[in-house]
């Protein structure tokens, strides 16, 4: 039971930080996309494999599984106390 309440809080960690990442690193990822001469529309429907809601949600779950591993090598696993400790 531990085990799945560290798990679930890792996935959380990741999904925060894949959402605050998304927009910006996103918005550079075009702007250098762009300057090398691609089309935004291509790079986020992945040349048109997808269409653009489906692609950017594809792109997210990109960002997600980055995340997740930076997570992971992060999360404070030796730690006996998640969160505040309690005053005595």
């Amino acid at each position: 039971m531990a085990r799945t309440k560290v798990l679930a809080q890792v996935a959380v960690m990741a999904v925060i930080v894949a959402s605050i990442l998304y927009v910006p690193l996103g918005f550079a990822l075009a702007l250098v996309l762009r300057v090398a001469g691609f089309a935004f529309e291509a790079s986020a429907t992945f040349g048109g494999a997808f269409n653009m809601f489906l692609g950017l949600a594809v792109w997210w779950l990109l960002f997600f599984a980055g995340s997740l591993v930076y997570a992971l090598c992060f999360y404070p696993w030796d730690d006996k106390v998640l969160g505040w400790p309690k005053k005595n």
